[in-house]
C-alpha cells in the first residue's frame, strides 16, 4: 500500500488544477486587483488563490453588486479591466445590474462566473443558472469553457475584447468540473480573432470632409462624450478646440475630457445641462460628436436636436454612427487618432467671433442658479463647498438620481478619469461601491463618494470593506429623506402625488458608521458645513458625512420628457 500510495503521489505532483490555470492567467494579463465573493461553485478557484503566491489582491465585497460596481469604479479610474469573480446561480445573477451598467457605460470589465458541472447543466441543478443566455444581451461577449486546453486563451480573449475598441463586459462562465481538473498539459494562449478588428484609424477622405465643413461653418460646437476618456483623448482634444475656438459642451459621462474652467467650455449639455449648452446644440451649424452616443437624456425630443447643423459624429463603434441623428460626416475612429488627424490636417478656420459672444451672452445671463435655505443646508451650495475644500482634484463617484446631478452641474472637473458615475442604466447603489474600486485603482487621490440617502442603503454594507481595507473614502450623504429626483418628477408632472418617493424613516447614519468602526458626522446647519466638511475631507481614515438638506428642491434647468432641447423649464435669467 505504500509503494503504491507513492507512486500515486510521483503521478500527480505535477499536475495542476485548471484553477490553477485560470490564476496563472490573471498573472500573465497583469491583473493587480480581483472582486469577488466564494461559493460553491468557484471554491476550486477560491482554493488556488489561497495556495498561490499571485501579485494581485483580493477584495472580499460583502455583495456581488458591491464587487461589480467596485470594479466599475476601479476600471473608470485606472482604464484597466476590472476583474470580478462570482458563483453560479445568485451569486451570478447578482452581478446582471453592474454587469448591464458596465455595458451600457462601455466599461471593461472581465467577469469570472462559476457554473455547475459539464455533466449537469440544463437539469436544473443546485444553484444552476443560465448565465449564456442571461448575459448575452448584456455583454460585449461571452464563453462557457468546456475544455480545460481553451482555459488560458479564453482569458486572454477576454481581456482583449473588453479592453480595445469600444471596451465592455466579457463573462467567462467556468464549469466547477473544469476549474477542479487535474493536468500536466502544456497550455497555449495564443489565439486569432478575424472577426473583431477595430477600426482605430480614421478615413482620411472623411476628416478632409470634416476639415472642410469646418472652414466654412458659421456656428461650430464641439460635443465631448466619455468615449475621449477612453481614448485618452484630453489633450488633443484642447488642442484642436483651441486650434479653430470651437465651444464645447459636454455629456454626462464626458465631463473632464475638457476643463471645466475652460474659456470654451459651456458645461454639461442634456436633460440637466446649462442653457448655454443647450442653446448651442441647437443653434449650431456644424455640430461634432466625439465619443457620445446621442442618448435620449442628452437629446431630448429628436425633432428639436440640432436642426440646424450639419452632423460629423466620431466613434470607434460603427453601430452609433446614424443610430439616433441622421450622421452626414462618420468618422469610425479612435477618438485620439481621429483628432490628431484633424490637427495635422489643413483647415482655415471661419469667423466665428460673433458666435462666440452669443455663447458667452447665454453663459452670463442664464447661469445655473439656486435658492439658498433658511432652515436645511441647501444641496447645491453643499456641493459646490465640496469642490472648495477639495480643490476641485477629488475623484468623485455618486449614485443617481438629485445629487447626481447636483454634483455634474456644481463640481467641476479640470482632468478626466475622476468623474464616476452610472449614465446609461441609472443604477442606483453604484456610487459607494464604485468609491471602493476607484479608491483602490488609485489610493494617493481623494476619493468623494456623493449619495442619496436612497441609494447608500442600497450598498451600505460595502462599509465593512472599507474598514478591511483601511481606505480613506469620504462618503457625503445628502440626505434629502425622499427619493429625491422621483419626488421631484411627482412634483413637476403628477400634481404633487408624493407615492412611495418620501422616507419616513432613515437609519441614525452616524450611529450605523460607528457600528462598522467608521467615523461618522452630522451637520444640519450651513454655518456648520465648511467645519465638518474640512475635518471630514482631511481625516485620516473613512469618514460618513450625514448631510440634511432640504428636501423639496428640484434640479434645473431641465428638459421636460417630450420637449426639446431648447425648451428647458427653470431657467432663470
Amino acid at each position: 500500500m505504500k509503494v503504491e500510495a507513492k507512486q500515486e503521489m510521483e503521478s500527480t505532483k505535477n499536475l495542476v488544477t485548471g484553477a490553477d490555470v485560470l490564476i496563472d492567467a490573471l498573472v500573465k494579463a497583469e491583473v493587480d486587483t480581483i472582486f469577488g465573493y466564494p461559493g460553491g461553485a468557484v471554491l476550486p478557484i477560491y482554493d488556488a488563490i489561497y495556495r498561490s503566491n499571485a501579485p494581485f489582491e483580493h477584495v472580499l465585497s460583502r455583495h456581488e453588486q458591491g464587487s461589480i460596481h467596485a470594479a466599475e469604479g476601479y476600471a473608470r479610474v485606472t482604464g484597466k479591466p476590472g476583474v470580478v469573480i462570482a458563483t453560479s446561480g445568485p451569486g451570478a445573477t447578482n452581478l446582471v445590474t453592474g454587469i448591464t451598467d458596465a455595458m451600457m457605460d462601455s466599461l471593461p470589465l472581465v467577469i469570472f462566473t462559476g457554473q455547475v458541472a459539464n455533466s449537469v447543466i440544463g437539469t436544473d441543478a443546485f444553484q444552476e443558472a443560465d448565465v449564456m443566455g442571461i448575459t448575452t444581451p448584456i455583454t460585449k461577449y461571452n464563453y462557457q469553457v468546456t475544455d480545460l486546453l481553451e482555459l488560458p486563451k479564453v482569458v486572454k480573449e477576454a481581456f482583449h475584447i473588453a479592453s480595445t475598441g469600444r471596451p465592455g463586459p466579457v463573462v467567462v462562465d467556468i464549469p466547477k468540473n473544469i476549474s477542479s481538473q487535474l493536468s500536466d498539459a502544456v497550455y497555449d494562449d495564443h489565439f486569432v480573432l478575424p472577426g473583431y478588428q477595430p477600426n482605430k484609424k480614421p478615413n482620411p477622405l472623411q476628416i478632409t470632409k470634416l476639415t472642410e465643413a469646418l472652414s466654412k461653418a458659421k456656428r461650430p460646437l464641439i460635443l465631448a462624450g466619455a468615449g475621449i476618456v477612453f481614448a485618452k483623448a484630453s489633450e488633443p482634444l484642447i488642442a484642436f478646440a483651441e486650434k479653430f475656438k470651437l465651444p464645447v459642451a459636454n455629456t454626462l459621462l464626458g465631463l473632464g475630457s475638457f476643463p471645466g474652467s475652460h474659456e470654451l467650455s459651456l458645461g454639461m449639455a442634456g436633460m440637466h445641462g446649462t442653457y448655454a449648452a443647450n442653446m448651442a446644440i441647437y443653434e449650431c451649424d456644424l455640430l461634432i460628436n466625439i465619443g457620445a452616443r446621442f442618448d435620449d437624456r442628452l437629446t431630448g425630443n429628436l425633432n428639436h436636436f440640432a436642426p440646424a447643423a450639419k452632423v460629423a459624429h466620431i466613434d470607434i463603434d460603427p453601430a452609433e454612427i446614424g443610430k439616433n441623428v441622421s450622421t452626414e460626416i462618420p468618422v469610425v475612429a479612435d477618438a485620439k487618432e481621429a483628432l490628431q488627424a484633424l490637427l495635422e490636417a489643413f483647415a482655415e478656420p471661419g469667423d466665428q467671433v460673433s458666435w462666440r459672444d452669443h455663447l458667452a451672452t447665454y453663459q452670463r445671463e442664464y447661469p445655473l442658479w439656486y435658492d439658498r435655505s433658511e432652515g436645511f443646508i441647501s444641496p447645491q451650495w453643499l456641493i459646490e463647498q465640496v469642490h472648495q475644500l477639495s480643490n476641485g482634484e477629488a475623484i468623485v463617484t455618486t449614485d443617481v438620481g438629485q445629487h447626481q446631478m447636483w454634483a455634474a452641474q456644481y463640481y467641476p472637473f479640470e482632468k478626466p478619469n475622476r468623474w464616476v458615475t452610472s449614465g446609461g442604466l441609472g443604477t442606483m447603489g453604484f456610487g459607494f461601491p464604485a468609491a471602493i474600486g476607484a479608491q483602490l485603482g488609485a489610493p494617493e487621490e481623494l476619493v468623494v463618494s456623493i449619495v442619496g440617502d436612497g441609494g447608500f442603503q442600497m450598498t451600505f454594507q460595502e462599509l465593512s470593506v472599507v474598514k478591511e481595507k483601511r481606505l480613506p473614502v469620504k462618503v457625503i450623504i445628502v440626505n434629502n429623506q425622499a427619493l429625491g429626483m422621483v419626488r421631484q418628477w411627482q412634483e413637476s408632472f403628477y400634481e404633487k402625488r408624493y407615492s412611495e418617493s418620501l422616507f419616513m424613516e432613515n437609519p441614525d447614519f452616524v450611529k450605523l458608521s460607528d457600528s462598522y468602526g467608521i467615523r461618522g458626522m452630522r451637520v444640519e446647519k450651513e454655518k456648520d458645513v465648511p467645519q465638518v466638511l474640512q475635518e471630514a475631507l482631511t481625516y485620516d481614515g473613512p469618514v460618513v458625512v450625514d448631510c440634511r438638506v432640504v428636501q423639496e428642491t428640484s434640479v434645473y434647468p431641465m428638459i421636460a420628457p417630450g420637449k426639446g432641447i431648447h425648451e428647458m423649464i427653470g431657467v432663470r435669467k
